[in-house]
């Protein structure tokens, strides 16, 4: 029986699937549903979990290379929040990140293995991670 790191296991099997170059979508409670792809949805309520506890799970196992963010996730949220952010982003060797405007950054979702559904009520706070 798992006892540490990601325990649900429909989050697992989806990780389990990215491979080199694969892009995984986290993303807050009322990011819209896409039928395109494969979402496991793990909101319990709004604010658990947030989208940097699952950043922060699969960090240990999952190479990240590229992050992409809506460039509005700037102007909408307060330091303390863009500063959880960033150190977050900064704790990954080697990551690229890049803000884009929130249109260009919904295109990108189609092309995702999948989209883990957070309750995070961040504004603009989605995240796409390239494996590498």
């Amino acid at each position: 029986m798992l006892q540490n790191g990601i325990l649900n296991p429909q989050v697992l099997e989806l990780v389990a699937r990215i491979r080199h170059t694969n892009t995984l979508v986290i993303a807050d409670w009322a990011f819209p549903y896409w039928p395109q792809i494969e979402t496991v949805d793990i909101s319990l309520t709004k604010g658990m979990p947030m989208v940097l506890d699952v950043l922060e799970l699969l960090k240990p196992n999952f190479k990240i290379g590229r992050i992409w963010q809506a460039e509005e996730f700037l102007d909408t949220n307060p330091a303390e929040t863009i500063k959880s952010f960033d150190d977050s982003f900064g704790g990954i060797p080697d990551v690229t990140i890049e803000r884009l405007p929130h249109v260009t950054f919904k295109t990108f979702v189609p092309d995702a293995i999948g989209l883990i559904r957070t309750g995070d009520p961040t504004a603009y706070g989605n995240i796409i991670v390239e494996s590498v």
